[in-house]
């Protein structure tokens, strides 16, 4: 679809529209840690929390899903409470994001359909928690997330706190290098790894201010090169999970889906919700501090970057 073909297929919310119109930051926002990554009511109060962030930095939120076939660029705060209780949604990547709005369902975006539709509306600062990547075990499963590809191919900047560490991130920084997308530390030298800080990688490279995220990807857009912007950005010191505490509480979620033959796009939700289990919900506490934390400078990101126009 081109953003003209596209059209018919979108609503875009009011003040989304104006803010797009005005040339005034926006930020996206995807659906999937709503509709799949947070038990309710935690998901709506995390969501709402989140616009407000944003709002307060002086970006506007723009919050995407697939509601009854309708993409929607920003939620009311009617439609966001209804999409955080609806269960049976289906959780949206580049393969089925046209199947939902052909067939009139509902569903959560990913980070590479959150993507899509952000660029389909015009909006280049995406925040989200985590991206997806390669799987442990995928030299067999060639489980490899749809988010990588997204990531080579569409002109987005993706704030996150790295890649899920349920994942293995050494082979997702490999794929990510080898598709030709800047992974970007935010004040750090080391990747982090989710819920923790830190991982063992060296980060592919550094940046250590809002508006010099800004204008590397203004730089790459100005040589042509394709593609998006992953921004690592550390989960803060007071809410991490250190890496060898999570290291244990990874290991047995993965041994429970094996047992219990857990694949494809089951995984990444069985995963997160028996670490929330094992971590006596502190899991759930970082995942919602690391998303807010990239709220923040997704906004500030993007108020630069409104700034250059």
């Amino acid at each position: 679809m081109t953003p003209e073909t596209a059209r018919p297929f979108i609503d875009i919310h009011a003040p989304v529209a104006a803010a797009l119109a005005a040339g005034k930051p926006v930020v996206a926002l995807e659906s999937t840690i709503i509709t799949h990554g947070m038990p309710y009511p935690d998901n709506s109060a995390m969501a709402a929390n989140v616009e407000k962030i944003i709002s307060n930095e002086g970006a506007v939120p723009a919050t995407i899903a697939v509601v009854n076939g309708r993409i929607k660029i920003g939620l009311s705060d009617g439609e966001r409470e209804s999409l955080a209780m609806t269960g049976g949604a289906m959780k949206l990547s580049r393969a089925d994001i046209a199947f939902a709005v052909a067939e009139g369902r509902t569903g959560g975006t990913t980070v590479a359909a959150t993507m899509i539709a952000a660029q389909l509306a015009g909006i280049k600062v995406f925040a989200t928690g985590g991206i997806g990547g390669v799987h442990k075990g995928a030299e067999k499963s060639f489980d490899i997330s749809a988010d990588l590809d997204e990531l080579a191919r569409t002109p987005v900047i993706v704030v996150s706190a790295g890649a899920k560490a349920i994942l293995d991130i050494e082979k997702t920084l490999e794929v990510l290098e080898t598709r030709g997308v800047p992974v970007v530390a935010y004040g750090s030298d080391i990747v982090p790894a989710f819920w923790s800080r830190k991982s063992p990688y060296a980060a592919p490279l550094r940046l250590d201010a809002p508006e010099k995220i800004a204008r590397l990807y203004e730089t790459r857009a100005a040589l042509g090169l394709d593609g998006g912007l992953l921004v690592a950005n550390p989960v803060p010191e007071s809410d991490e999970i250190a890496t060898e505490e999570m290291a244990g509480y990874i290991e047995a979620a993965q041994k429970a889906a094996e047992a219990q033959n857990i694949s494809g796009k089951a995984v990444t939700p069985f995963l997160l919700a028996k670490i929330l289990e094992l971590t006596n919900g502190a899991s759930l506490k970082t995942n919602i501090a690391l998303v807010e934390n990239n709220a923040r400078l997704a906004a500030k990101i993007a108020i630069s970057l409104a700034g250059k126009r």
